[in-house]
């Protein structure tokens, strides 16, 4: 860890406490804390599911949500409710170590990714667990922590664990500095407040040359992720968005976006992600996805070189090459953060009463 840069971050906070800047905001994350320590185990295995729609809607990494009911409803009918509860008490309560705790968490609970398990991780217990999100990870990077998470297949319990003993070293050194009441959420502040703006103007002066590399390594083409990403980008664009769907007989493909046109029937789009293995199975599994008639477009999700391959082989092929679309994964994961980040700056302005929603 860069001991130079921390050091500044620390002195920069130390200001703000004197001249009591951003009390309010700092007050906001024990009143969080002091919210969520309400649930115990026992309340938690009594949960309602009006009850999961508050607890969950709480969090920071679901403010891209504005309608909070409607992803609610969706992960327990992913999961199924009383999973998600006694996964939660696990996580969140468990004996085990942190690593196992937390693999079995994401491997069997969907839709609650890295940043809310970790923000309810350190609600919980803010002396152990750091907040790790996407932000969280750029003040990391920043610091010269090694081997920072940048995809969601990369947030293992094993990096997991370690990042929090990255923020536990940054919390003893506030502590040295002679900063009192430290715990890993007042890290987290100053990871936003602090840490994140230096990190942004730094990354514009060596204009996101490190960034680029690490995003055109075909190693970090991961299968789930960029599914997930393209069913999130089917929701905030108002479709009706699912993953691993029967579409026709023998088709089953990884995403569609749906949408009802009044009285008249829907219109599917269809997305299959190719990182490895046979194209000839992937065409067979659009052709056969255009039976539906209601498939408007198949699209094709690949890097640049096999997108390449997908159009040659399905050249000529009946019902594909009018129908096929082609999209590069890192213009979907472009796109997911742009929607994402508009998203929270919309729900942010709150033009909707929650009453209305």
């Amino acid at each position: 860890m860069n001991k130079e840069k921390l050091n500044v971050s620390i002195k920069e906070y130390k200001k703000r406490i004197e001249r009591l800047v951003d009390i309010e905001v700092i007050n906001e994350r024990q009143e969080r804390k002091k919210y969520y320590q309400s649930w115990s185990k026992e309340r938690i295995k009594n949960m309602t599911e009006d009850e999961f729609v508050e607890y969950i809607g709480k969090l920071w990494s679901m403010i891209v949500w504005g309608n909070k009911k409607y992803i609610a409803d969706k992960i327990i009918k992913l999961n199924g409710f009383e999973n998600i509860k006694n996964m939660l008490i696990d996580l969140l309560y468990g004996t085990e170590d942190i690593e196992k705790r937390w693999d079995r968490f994401y491997k069997n609970i969907k839709q609650i990714g890295p940043s809310s398990m970790s923000e309810l991780l350190s609600y919980i217990n803010p002396n152990e667990y750091v907040v790790c999100n996407k932000v969280t990870c750029a003040c990391f990077k920043y610091l010269e922590v090694p081997k920072v998470p940048v995809y969601n297949y990369q947030y293992t319990g094993k990096n997991y664990k370690r990042l929090c003993n990255e923020a536990k070293e940054i919390k003893s050194k506030m502590y040295e500095e002679g900063i009192k009441n430290v715990d890993l959420l007042i890290v987290d502040y100053i990871f936003w407040d602090i840490v994140y703006p230096a990190s942004k103007k730094d990354n514009e002066l060596k204009n996101n040359e490190e960034e680029l590399i690490i995003e055109k390594d075909d190693k970090k083409f991961i299968h789930n992720d960029i599914i997930n990403q393209i069913v999130e980008i089917g929701q905030w664009l108002g479709f009706e968005s699912k993953s691993e769907v029967k579409i026709a007989d023998g088709a089953i493909v990884d995403a569609i976006w749906q949408a009802q046109i009044g009285n008249m029937g829907k219109v599917i789009y269809a997305f299959e992600v190719q990182t490895h293995g046979s194209i000839d199975s992937l065409i067979l599994n659009l052709q056969k996805a255009t039976n539906n008639f209601a498939v408007q477009a198949i699209v094709a999700v690949s890097d640049e070189k096999q997108i390449e391959k997908i159009k040659k082989e399905s050249k000529g092929i009946h019902n594909i090459e009018t129908k096929l679309k082609t999209w590069n994964y890192l213009e979907v994961m472009e796109m997911h953060d742009c929607l994402e980040r508009s998203n929270e700056i919309i729900n942010n302005l709150e033009l909707v009463p929650e009453s209305f929603i």
